[in-house]
């Protein structure tokens, strides 16, 4: 983009809990893993694609969907607690690569396509930023959550005294999908981080592509939009 060079960076690890398996589980006909990797390579803007997994199963079912992986994951950046950034870090050192920008791209977000990559990474670029990130509209305003004090009773997680009930009225807020982050290589090494108030800017996606796998209730209703697409 410009005269910079972007790597997207792709990271899936073997052992999660709430659906094991899920990022080799087949979805659409393919590994989900294999949709991220599409979407790379349909991007105008990604140089590299280069895939972070201590799963050699996950590994070859992205080497299968055409993304470069050189290397396996140590152990002690695939655990449950371990810093993603960490990883991105690894994977960069170790191929060596020296792109000017970022671009993480969870296998978890398969309904991701092309244009969202390249919408947040130009977004970038073009306002001159450290770093980018992808948004939708949440499902449930926070605006209408609460808690539930010892006594049982309900208390708002955000006062609205001054605020309409109806949902017209409720400021409109965005939550962070998943799917596509961005950042200047340097900063990121720098900040350890994609998320800075004040700096990271968000780019809209809608929300029938913002579906972030975790359980098996998200992979269903992923397959329901995928087909809903391809129909």
């Amino acid at each position: 983009i410009g005269n910079r060079s972007a790597t997207a960076v792709i990271c899936a690890r073997g052992g999660s809990k709430g659906l094991p398996g899920k990022n080799v589980r087949p979805l659409g006909g393919r590994p989900m893993i294999a949709w991220s990797v599409k979407a790379a390579r349909e991007s105008a803007l990604i140089d590299r694609i280069l895939v972070s997994t201590d799963d050699p199963e996950i590994a070859q079912a992205a080497r299968d969907a055409g993304a470069d992986v050189p290397f396996l994951r140590p152990a002690e950046l695939a655990t449950d607690t371990a810093n993603l950034v960490d990883a991105i870090i690894h994977a960069l050192d170790v191929s060596a690569d020296r792109s000017d920008y970022v671009v993480l791209l969870q296998a978890t977000s398969p309904l991701r396509i092309a244009a969202d990559i390249d919408g947040c990474l130009r977004l970038c670029h073009e306002r001159d930023a450290q770093a980018a990130a992808t948004v939708c509209e949440p499902d449930k305003s926070p605006y209408w959550m609460f808690h539930l004090d010892d006594d049982g009773t309900c208390r708002l997680v955000i006062p609205r005294d001054e605020i309409g009930t109806a949902r017209q009225d409720l400021p409109r807020v965005w939550a962070p999908n998943g799917a596509v982050y961005v950042a200047r290589a340097d900063w990121l090494r720098r900040e350890r981080t994609f998320w800075r108030q004040g700096v990271t800017l968000g780019y809209v996606m809608p929300r029938e592509r913002s579906v972030d796998i975790d359980t098996l209730l998200d992979f269903r209703m992923a397959e329901i939009l995928m087909q809903d697409a391809a129909g």
